[in-house]
């Protein structure tokens, strides 16, 4: 939470202030009754007293106050809203490791399943692009809000083979999301990968690049360390590297060993990225609750007193 006049939040002072200058009062008070009465003749003179309910409805008053004070400053908070004009790019691994079939089918196979639940979780008016990766890039669809046509380029392009290019996946996923002119968009990059970037330039000062341009990148690992091909080579996924990816990007990074759990990661994904933070102003809420505050106030020293406070 934040405040817009953070300088006003400074009356609160006053509120112990008026706890002392109280405390001070009700002392004087007590000496006051006590020498127009001796102790051993008070409880027949009073002999019911008001105890607690006697402090509470001006503690409520004090709350109330510093609700009011609080609602001078104009309260702020950060809230998650649907980031309408943002863009997304999926992009892809289709290196010979996603042949592996420790993720059932495949981990070619699961990728393109689970990028469907991602696909059907954006929000509609946001925008997606597509982009398969082995030693190069290539975007196979600019950011469209045609889910049919980003589902079947993505079909068309996952052949696995080659080796992987990471740095160039970012790179040219950056390229497809930086604007011409004018102030950057909301983006995101949904990276998936199954191993450590073999060819190509460094992924890291890409990803610095990124969080200079307010592009997060969202790492997927997908595998598991017992993952190999046909012909027995191990094709262990590289999670550490993706992390880093993310880290260093502002996003955040995911390991996927199953098919269930890579579906249940895009289907988050799906509905995270497309979410900017919002400031909203909660000056109403604090008013409002002082109010009540003071109303409850006022109706106990009714109830008790027979008067206001």
């Amino acid at each position: 939470m934040s405040f817009q006049t953070p300088l006003l939040l400074l009356g609160l002072l006053l509120i112990p202030l008026g706890f002392a200058a109280y405390a001070v009062g009700e002392r004087r008070r007590r000496r006051a009754a006590a020498a127009w009465a001796a102790p051993a003749t008070a409880p027949s003179v009073v002999p019911r007293r008001p105890g607690w309910r006697r402090h509470a409805p001006l503690a409520l008053s004090a709350l109330a106050m510093a609700g009011l004070i609080a609602a001078l400053a104009r309260p702020q908070v950060s809230v998650a809203v649907p980031a309408e004009q943002a863009s997304i790019v999926l992009a892809m691994d289709r290196s010979g490791s996603m042949q592996a079939t420790d993720v059932s089918p495949s981990r070619l196979a699961a990728a393109l399943t689970a990028s469907e639940a991602f696909i059907d979780n954006v929000p509609d008016r946001v925008r997606v692009g597509g982009l398969v990766f082995h030693h190069r890039a290539e975007a196979v669809q600019n950011p469209t809000t045609d889910r049919a046509a980003l589902r079947s380029a993505m079909r068309a392009a996952m052949v696995a083979r080659g080796g992987t290019a990471t740095g160039e996946a970012l790179a040219a996923s950056l390229a497809m999301l930086r604007a011409p002119s004018g102030p950057q968009p909301p983006g995101a990059i949904v990276l998936l990968s199954d191993g450590e970037s073999t060819s190509g330039r460094d992924p890291l000062p890409v990803a610095d690049e990124a969080r200079a341009l307010g592009i997060p990148v969202y790492t997927v690992a997908l595998g598991t360390a017992a993952g190999t091909l046909a012909d027995g080579r191990p094709v262990p996924p590289d999670p550490a590297s993706l992390q880093a990816i993310a880290d260093r990007s502002g996003g955040q990074a995911y390991t996927a060993a199953e098919s269930g759990a890579l579906r249940a990661v895009y289907e988050e994904l799906g509905s995270r990225v497309a979410e900017k933070q919002e400031r909203r102003e909660v000056t109403g809420a604090f008013a409002g609750g002082a109010i009540v505050l003071l109303a409850a106030g006022a109706a106990m020293s009714l109830r008790w007193f027979r008067r206001l406070l």
